[in-house]
């Protein structure tokens, strides 16, 4: 009964049966062109196949010939073997046409994956703030094999089918016209269902996608060290598991739908093959008897009948598969379409040598909308939120000197993170100028900035790879000598000394095996080894305890020497000996000045300052 549930439901289900574009088939061959000597090659062979193929059947025939006419039996003999270096050459040339067509495949995977990779490094962060990691992995693995087989699979049995098909079909009318006309009768059986089973298999193919990727998603933040700590502090194994459990079962439930379909058709096409195969038997049986055939021809007919249908199931099914993998393609297709914010201008330089001036001329800013940026399926939503264009920035101007510490202080929300995240162009301004040096970081290269200005953030975000891999980051080039000055001067050169594998200690994911304070000392090690110009601190101690914050600060004090400095606190002790406080709130600078100048006025920033002091000696009073 189950079965016939599932068979129904499958017959039955209004999945999206979206068609495929003709865009979409186009830049698919786009991607194959680099390809087309290693294609050429691949078809010339699949044509020499597909011609060995139909030469076997008629040899058969005219052993049967020889055999009912009782020739001489060394016309046997050579007849079988010339069909036995028939089959070798076929085996030989099966084999080279396999290692073709998987060069291809792998050598398309290779040039998608490497695409999507590149495209992906390219988006603004907003991006990655928005889009799921599951769902994007999934599209540079699940979906980027799915379109290989669109080459490695598929391509070599198109090709192939459609030659065996047509000289098949030359052969069998030069036997016998009438008897392959009644054959082909039975052909719209095979063309029918295969445009309609295409969609529908097509439809289930998108869902099953999403659906695994909404899968990788929930397995790569909850099996993180953050994620799991999160579901196990609330006590929600349970929950997460049978959330997962959901997901899972309407992917068993396509992949049930999918089968169904599957069987179905291939069951009809067997059949219909094989009441093709009882039609030959008696109509050429009936000739051969009243002598107006051959009993080597009624054989040769049903051998080439094989040739016929086989490749005409094949070529059914793989319509099946092309739809299949022309889904994976567009699900590719539309990360690649997805156009990046920042790109480097034509004709743009490089940050000028020598000391950096960084200088926010009357900046607005507004963090992008959805659209614009991300993607609904990337993001597991039906449509996207596409409210945006709120300015968080307004006319924010300033100038840090050569040399010189900036400090942004303010209520959480500000605009803080915001302003420290424009300087290196990770966003750009909607308005006003954003320069170094002198110049508008929009006319400089990404890797000059990227070259000039480093910057810590509070989390200290570390790979999940070694303690010299990590500091490596930020300067490839630089010798064993050069790692350890820079531990040394971030004070924590005798813990990695202390380890194991002192280098060549792996940190754990997001560097979870080390403490917060060692943590940020070695995103602090990092930067000193990259040497660059400009520095900005994003509340680099907020989330470390005394003991940890006087280390980072030490070290802070290595990084900082001869650099021009943005740093964001908001602990006010770390700004104090500031060249210039900026008291930023609402995105607007309502303060600038010195510690004690702006102590003196009696403004926000005392405000804060005294409502962190009281909150500070509040505990050691009690």
């Amino acid at each position: 009964m189950t079965a016939f549930t599932s068979l129904y439901k499958a017959m039955n289900a209004s999945d999206d049966q979206r068609g495929i574009s003709r865009d979409t088939v186009r830049r698919i061959f786009g991607f194959a062109r680099p390809h087309r000597v290693t294609i050429t090659w691949f078809l010339v062979v699949s044509v020499a196949l597909s011609a060995m193929a139909v030469v076997t059947p008629v040899l058969a025939g005219r052993v049967v010939n020889a055999i009912v006419g009782k020739a001489d039996s060394g016309v046997v003999v050579t007849l079988a073997g010339i069909i036995a270096v028939v089959a070798i050459l076929e085996a030989g040339l099966g084999l080279v046409s396999r290692w073709l067509s998987s060069t291809v495949g792998e050598g398309l995977i290779l040039d998608l994956r490497t695409r999507v990779f590149d495209h992906v490094q390219r988006q603004p962060i907003a991006f990655f703030t928005r889009t799921r990691t599951g769902a994007l992995v999934s599209r540079l693995n699940n979906d980027v094999i799915g379109a290989q087989r669109a080459f490695s699979d598929t391509l070599s049995g198109v090709v192939g089918n459609l030659v065996t098909l047509a000289l098949t079909l030359v052969v069998m009318i030069g036997i016998s016209w009438q008897i392959t006309l009644l054959a082909l009768v039975l052909l719209p059986v095979f063309v029918i269902p295969a445009r309609r089973m295409g969609a529908r298999l097509a439809g289930l193919q998108r869902a099953a996608a999403e659906h695994n990727a909404a899968m990788s998603t929930q397995m790569t933040e909850r099996f993180s060290a953050p994620g799991a700590t999160l579901v196990k502090l609330f006590g929600r194994p349970a929950d997460e598991s049978r959330e997962f459990a959901v997901r899972a079962g309407r992917v068993r439930d396509i992949g049930v739908r999918t089968a169904m379909l599957q069987w179905v058709f291939f069951t009809a096409l067997t059949l219909v093959s094989a009441l093709a195969l009882a039609l030959v038997y008696g109509l050429g049986g009936v000739l051969a008897i009243s002598g107006s055939l051959d009993p080597g021809a009624v054989v040769a007919l049903a051998l080439l009948l094989t040739r016929l249908y086989a490749p005409l199931t094949a070529l059914a099914g793989a319509r099946v598969e092309v739809m299949t993998a022309l889904v994976s393609f567009e699900r590719v297709f539309e990360i690649l379409d997805l156009k990046p914010l920042i790109s480097d201008r034509p004709g743009a330089r490089e940050v000028p040598d020598g000391p950096v001036a960084v200088e926010f001329d009357k900046v607005t800013f507004s963090y992008p909308a959805a659209d614009k940026v991300s993607l609904a399926s990337l993001e597991e939503v039906a449509t996207l939120d596409n409210r945006g264009g709120v300015e968080v920035l307004h006319d924010v101007s300033f100038r840090a000197e050569p040399g010189q510490l900036i400090a942004l202080v303010g209520s959480s929300g500000a605009g803080k993170s915001t302003i420290a995240q424009l300087t290196p162009r990770l966003y750009d301004v909607d308005s006003g100028t954003i320069r170094l040096s002198g110049v508008d970081v929009r006319d400089l290269t990404a890797d000059s900035i990227r070259a000039t200005l480093g910057m810590v953030t509070q989390d200290g975000h570390l790979f999940h790879e070694s303690i010299r891999s990590n500091l490596l980051l930020a300067r490839p080039e630089a010798t064993e000598d050069d790692l350890w000055d820079a531990l040394l001067r971030a004070r924590l050169d005798k813990l990695v000394r202390s380890l194991p594998d002192g280098l060549d200690t792996v940190v754990g994911e997001r560097g979870y095996r080390l403490s917060g304070g060692e943590r940020q000392r070695l995103t602090i090690a990092r930067l000193l080894l990259a040497q660059q110009r400009v520095v900005i601190l994003d509340e680099a101690t907020a989330h470390l305890d005394s003991t940890s914050e006087a280390d980072v600060q030490e070290a802070l004090g290595e990084a900082l020497e001869g650099r021009t400095a943005i740093v964001i606190a908001h602990r006010l002790s770390t700004v104090r000996a500031a060249d210039l406080i900026l008291v930023i709130e609402d995105g607007r600078v309502v303060e600038r000045g010195t510690h004690d100048g702006l102590l003196a006025a009696g403004g926000r920033y005392q405000e804060l300052y005294r409502t962190q002091f009281d909150e500070r000696t509040a505990p050691a009073a009690a």
